[in-house]
């Protein structure tokens, strides 16, 4: 604050406290200057923008809930005897973690709500990233700038994935121990390397001593910490690169229309954040979860019927319950390839889904930054893709789930294992080829929409008899939405040979491409968009109506 403006000050009274600590943390810290330039930032408005936000709060509420259930929990695989408030357990043997996490469900005030919350909020957490990296995909947001907001969300939806995992083997019951026990199984396939990695994990033979506090420090500590690096690098690239939006009047790729982030989105973001901790708070005190009371202490020679692990994880089970049991020898070694393919290929799938931006960018040969976002169907190949991928996981999370549906429904093990192994397969092409088909037919009903307007229900009859539905003309808006999008040209590799009839020598990269790119945008992959002179011909036509 200048001199002259505090001389100012001081005639007419004492600088407020609140504007002194205003004055002093900007002159050091700049907040103002940050605030001025990024409060009013615009953002757009449309519900499925709410699924990120959805993910950020259940993510704070997990952080909050992980805090106060680390005061009591202790983790430790100490044997001790239990003595606490649930009888049919007294006098047991067990760990210091199964009992502390008995002792905070059933001794500390709010414990097993606090522990129900931060369970239900961490399903909440990954099915909002899949979900909403679902709309990011399905909707073009990860092409250029934003690349490498893709890959950071592909690694936070797998380190949400881990932490979950060893966040419910910390209370070492029978159900986490089976789960913890199926991990080490599947590490122990790796060739060559997979006993290593299992003591450097456990610390020795599994169950070991030091799985809990390993666990503990991974779960609280390691992936968190670098969760939260990666939200905060996410949230400011999010600020950097301004956010997307959809088609629509006024909207370009080099404005943003929506409301100011202060007061108006700020608002909104508040109550929301309110409204899904109500919703979880809500679950959380009515659905139980996770009683571990009911499974008991982990024992390594017992695995209790019906185990299943949290939903997200369901489909590494079914991986493992599709593969047939194969094994071979070589040089003296067993390879359990039953186990390890399914682990080598989940890593396979999530490598390329972290590196599809990069695979469409060449393909399509599109180097422009885009902040206007496709609707789905005028994307089809891209779609299909998508919806194969939902349909290969949702058939492994059925074939984990195989025992349940056998006793619930009365079902043959072998006929829904079979039934899994031949959809898995079969499902993703299936559902590839009917998405891909629904989308073009989208994409035909939209063109002949903005063409011949929409349908009333009114039948009129011209005057020489032929009988007419009556077409109400669609809004420049609504044309100008259903014909945004852009239509790619199948890249070309050139003719065969150049000017003086010499046969030309192309890349296999380069024929790839070419093939790729005339599967996504040839003749199949889109349906051509109405013209101003198809419009002007129908719309100028003596039979229009």
């Amino acid at each position: 604050m200048s001199t002259e403006s505090t001389t100012e000050m001081s005639a007419r009274g004492k600088v407020p406290a609140g504007e002194r600590v205003a004055d002093w943390a900007d002159s050091r810290l700049g907040i103002y200057t940050l605030a001025k330039a990024n409060m009013r930032k615009i953002f757009p408005d449309h519900w499925s923008f709410m699924l990120g936000e959805v993910c950020l709060y259940s993510f704070l509420i997990l952080i909050l809930t992980g805090i106060y259930l680390t005061l009591f929990f202790h983790p430790s695989m100490t044997e001790v005897e239990y003595h606490g408030s649930y009888v049919p357990l007294k006098g047991q043997m067990m760990s210091e973690a199964y009992k502390s996490t008995l002792d905070i469900s059933f001794d500390v005030r709010g414990g097993l709500f606090i522990r129900q919350l931060h369970h239900w909020s961490a399903l909440v957490f990954i099915a909002g990233m899949l979900v909403h990296m679902m709309r990011v995909f399905f909707t073009g947001a990860f092409r250029k700038p934003r690349e490498v907001n893709w890959v950071f969300g592909v690694l936070l939806l797998f380190l949400g994935m881990m932490t979950g995992f060893t966040g419910y083997s910390l209370p070492d019951d029978l159900l986490s121990g089976t789960g913890a026990h199926f991990m080490e199984g599947a590490i122990l396939s790796v060739p060559i390397l997979g006993t290593y990695l299992t003591f450097f994990l456990f610390g020795g033979e599994f169950p070991g001593t030091d799985l809990i506090p390993r666990f503990y420090s991974i779960h609280v500590l390691l992936l968190p910490g670098i969760m939260v690096g990666l939200v905060v690098a996410h949230m400011i690239l999010v600020f950097f690169h301004k956010h997307t939006q959809f088609a629509g009047p006024g909207r370009s790729n080099k404005n943003v229309v929506g409301m100011p982030l202060m007061p108006v989105y700020m608002a909104k973001a508040g109550g929301y954040f309110f409204l899904v901790f109500g919703i979880l708070a809500l679950v959380a005190g009515v659905a139980q979860i996770n009683p571990i009371w009911a499974f008991g202490p982990y024992r390594a020679d017992q695995v209790s019927a019906g185990s299943q692990p949290d939903w997200y994880m369901g489909f590494a089970e079914g991986l493992l319950r599709i593969m047939p049991g194969w094994e071979i020898n070589l040089w003296g070694h067993t390879l359990a390839l039953g186990v390890f393919l399914p682990l080598a290929g989940f890593a396979v799938v999530l490598a390329v889904i972290g590196a599809y931006p990069f695979l469409e960018s060449w393909i399509t040969g599109d180097k422009r930054e885009h902040h206007i976002l496709d609707r789905p169907r005028n994307a089809p190949t891209r779609t299909a893709f998508g919806v194969a991928w939902l349909t290969a996981y949702f058939v492994a999370m059925i074939a984990g789930g195989n025992d349940i549906l056998t006793t619930h429904f009365h079902l043959s093990l072998n006929a829904i294992t079979w039934f899994s192994r031949i959809f898995f397969f079969a499902g993703p092409v299936i559902a590839f080829v009917v998405s891909k088909r629904v989308c073009l037919g989208l994409q035909r009903r939209d063109k002949d929409k903005v063409l011949h307007g929409r349908e009333t229900g009114i039948i009129k009859r011209l005057p020489h008899g032929e009988f007419i539905e009556v077409h109400t003309p669609l809004s420049q808006g609504e044309s100008h939405t259903l014909t945004a999008h852009e239509q790619h040209q199948p890249a070309e590799i050139g003719p065969a040979v150049d000017e003086n009839g010499i046969p030309r020598e192309y890349k296999g990269s380069e024929k790839l491409r070419a093939r790729l790119s005339k599967a996504y945008f040839g003749e199949d992959g889109q349906i051509a968009k109405p013209t101003a002179e198809e419009y002007r011909e129908i719309t100028g036509g003596p039979g229009h109506h």
